[in-house]
């Protein structure tokens, strides 16, 4: 998580850091002790008819991912 943390800060995204519940295997796998991250998504409408993700949110969130490894890479 701190990983994920500090590439966000990095890269101008303000981290939302909240325990939440759902269906995520990382929900899952956090109920079980293991904190996995739900790394931003930037979609709107989740589930719905009128689900989408504008194009500049999965760049941000492939710009994240690459510093997240970038980071450990260094470590």
């Amino acid at each position: 998580i701190d990983t994920a943390r500090k590439a966000m800060e990095e890269l101008g995204i303000k981290p939302l850091i909240k325990p939440i519940r759902g269906g995520t295997d990382g929900a899952r796998l956090s109920f079980m002790g293991l904190p996995c991250p739900n790394i931003f998504a930037g979609g709107h409408n989740f589930h719905g008819k009128f689900e989408y993700v504008p194009i500049p949110s999965m760049e941000k969130a492939t710009e994240l991912i690459v510093r997240i490894v970038e980071n450990i890479a260094k470590k």
